[in-house]
Order: structure tokens, then C-alpha cells, then sequence
């Protein structure tokens, strides 16, 4: 297992798009959050009190965008070796296929962690500097955002775990597709589409049901610290849908993996 490791590492940190998705996973998240954080404000509350916010979602709201990095990387870590025509290459060096899709789940998993940690500490920061400016204040009922808050801490750490099990979805998807292109399409519209639909659904009722399998719906839950109630799920348990995804995705691709020739 080590040496797949090993290789594994060597060819995603070799791959030219790596660097770049990494990075524009870590700024997206902190720029997107803090663009979002500072345009809204207290202004049209009846009291700062009141508008009742929740502020560390507010800042984390970039993982919304930079969520496709995470994406596009798990997806290229496969599908591109078929694109590359060196996956015969791979299977030759380590013959047991599900060796090879567990390193590549590990690698990708260290990297988007890294990057998603970065971006989403960087976003908290952002946020603790942007938000007192516009009202949000220990004396309206707003703490400073800091990862030693336990809310804020599950929110921030809950929301690396969202890119991570993304970035997951994808590759279980670009096993089972054995093309990037088709399984980013794949898993943005599963994250991106079923939200929509559901937001269209007029019962109340049902549109709770949908959204609380709707996987970044679902997922994003972690990000809340304030009316919890409310939610259409809790925030672990979302986590938990969007981990099932996950999951299922691959097993699916990890079944073709092993079954197809190269």
C-alpha cells in the first residue's frame, strides 16, 4: 500500500492542474466568503440584535463556489489517466485495482484537506476581521468568529470534511465514468440541480424531504450554528447524507474499476 501511496502522491502532485485547483480551492473560499460577509450588514435590521445572522456560515459561504476545484481534482485523479492513456501503466505497477483506487481516495483526500483547511481558516479570519465593521458585534449578540468556539470550530471543520467527501463523490464517480469530463458534469448537477428542483417542489412538506437528501443541501447543514431547529436535517446527520453519496459513488466506481479491463 505504501508504494501505491507513494506513486499516487507523485502523480497528482506532478499534474500541472493540482497546484492550480488546490489554490483556487483555498483562495475561492476566502474571497467568496469575505465578498459575501462584507455586503451584508445590520443596516436593515430593526436592531443589530435582530437580525439574527448566522455569521459563520456567512463566512464559509464560498465553499459553495470553491467546491468545484474539489470536484474537478477528485475526478481528474482517475479520469485522467484513461485521458492520458496511463492507466495501463498503473494497473501494470499495482495490479490490485482496489489498492490503486484506495491510494488514489487517500492522496486526494490529504490534498483537499490541506487546501480546504487553508481556505476555510483563512475565511473564519476574514470573517472575524469584516463582520464587528459591519455591526455584527459581541454587543449585539455576535461572538467574534474564532476555530476555539465550539460552534464555529464544527462549522469550519465540518465544512473541510464537505470538500473532502466532494472531492470523494467525484472520484467514486470518475472510476465508475472513466471520464473527467462526464463525471464533473455528473456530480456538479447532483450537487448543484437537486437543490433547484427541490426549491421549485410548492409543499412545504416535501420540499423538506427533498432537501434533506440533496447532498450539498444536506452537507452545508454543518455550517449552521444558529436555529438548528429549523433545519431540514441536522448537521451531522447532513454530513452523514452527503458521506452516503460518497460511498455509494465509490463502491459503484470501485466495482467497475475491478471488473473492466484497462
Amino acid at each position: 500500500m505504501s508504494r501505491a501511496l507513494h506513486a499516487e502522491w507523485t502523480k497528482l502532485r506532478t499534474l500541472p492542474s493540482t497546484g492550480w485547483l488546490l489554490a483556487a480551492l483555498a483562495a475561492v473560499t476566502v474571497l467568496v466568503g469575505a465578498a459575501v460577509t462584507g455586503a451584508v450588514d445590520t443596516s436593515h435590521c430593526a436592531t443589530p440584535a435582530g437580525c439574527a445572522e448566522d455569521t459563520p456560515r456567512l463566512a464559509l459561504s464560498g465553499v459553495r463556489i470553491a467546491q468545484v476545484a474539489a470536484v474537478a481534482l477528485g475526478a481528474l485523479a482517475v479520469g485522467g489517466e484513461y485521458a492520458a492513456g496511463t492507466i495501463g501503466a498503473t494497473l501494470t505497477a499495482v495490479p490490485r485495482r482496489v489498492t490503486v483506487l484506495a491510494a488514489k481516495a487517500a492522496v486526494v483526500s490529504g490534498a483537499v484537506a490541506a487546501s480546504g483547511t487553508a481556505g476555510v481558516l483563512g475565511a473564519v479570519a476574514a470573517g472575524r476581521l469584516i463582520l464587528p465593521r459591519n455591526g455584527f458585534t459581541p454587543e449585539h449578540g455576535y461572538p467574534l468568529l474564532s476555530p476555539a468556539d465550539g460552534a464555529t470550530a464544527r462549522a469550519a471543520f465540518g465544512t473541510v470534511l464537505y470538500l473532502v467527501l466532494t472531492a470523494l463523490l467525484a472520484l467514486g464517480a470518475g472510476a465508475a465514468l472513466r471520464d473527467s469530463a462526464a463525471a464533473i458534469t455528473a456530480v456538479l448537477a447532483l450537487l448543484w440541480i437537486v437543490p433547484v428542483l427541490a426549491s421549485l417542489v410548492a409543499d412545504d412538506t416535501w420540499q423538506r424531504r427533498l432537501d434533506r437528501f440533496a447532498p450539498m443541501t444536506a452537507g452545508l447543514a454543518v455550517q449552521s450554528t444558529r436555529s438548528l431547529e429549523r433545519l431540514p436535517i441536522g448537521p451531522w446527520a447532513g454530513l452523514g447524507v452527503l458521506a452516503a453519496y460518497a460511498v455509494a459513488a465509490l463502491l459503484a466506481g470501485g466495482a467497475r474499476f475491478a471488473a473492466r479491463d484497462a
